[in-house]
């Protein structure tokens, strides 16, 4: 019998226990392939729907076989340097129910 053992690791980006979710698809255009061949959507990015920024997605999202459901973070605070990449100010600006640390 074969097992292959991966670990995971998600860096926690909230800053209060406090948080809202929502359910969105998450769409697997513009994610590229890590070098095992899947496409991940990391947790911190930011959820854009219609071209403007509506939240964070929670956890780690696969979409390698297409797009997924997701929660999506509306409301609540995170710290800022703990997310996969900058968010820009327009972005920071359309997420009213994000507060940045």
């Amino acid at each position: 019998m074969y097992v292959k053992n991966e670990s995971v690791q998600e860096i926690n980006f909230l800053a209060s226990a406090k948080y809202q979710n929502f359910t969105y698809q998450v769409d697997d255009t513009d994610v590229v392939a890590d070098e095992n061949g899947k496409k991940i959507v990391k947790a911190g990015t930011v959820y854009k729907k219609d071209g403007t920024a509506i939240g964070l997605v929670f956890a780690d999202v696969d979409v390698t076989n297409g797009p997924q459901p997701a929660a999506i973070m509306v409301e609540g605070y995170v710290l800022e340097a703990r997310l996969p990449a900058t968010v820009a100010e327009e972005d920071k600006t359309a997420m009213t129910g994000i507060k940045f640390r």
